[in-house]
């Protein structure tokens, strides 16, 4: 992949990480609805693969982690209302 495709991928994870924590601090979303840990997922997750592909260390842990830990809230959300 060119640099163009991760510089896009990583812009595109950045903005929803970025709504997500607009819409969360200005009291449109809770941080443990299903979508505030759908589009942190997401976007960490395009962010993780985009700091991957330009080979940058830091930000494949940062935001894999962010990507992990936002489906793992998923998963606990669904199996609480699942009960």
């Amino acid at each position: 992949m060119d640099s163009s495709t991760a510089e896009f991928l990583g812009s595109l994870g950045v903005l929803l990480l970025l709504v997500a924590f607009f819409l969360n601090l200005f009291g449109y979303w809770e941080h443990g609805t299903r979508a505030y840990q759908v589009l942190n997922a997401v976007g960490a997750g395009l962010s993780c693969y985009s700091s991957y592909l330009i080979e940058f260390p830091p930000f494949v842990v940062l935001e894999g982690t962010w990507c992990i830990v936002a489906i793992v809230a998923l998963v606990m959300s669904s199996r609480r209302e699942a009960l």
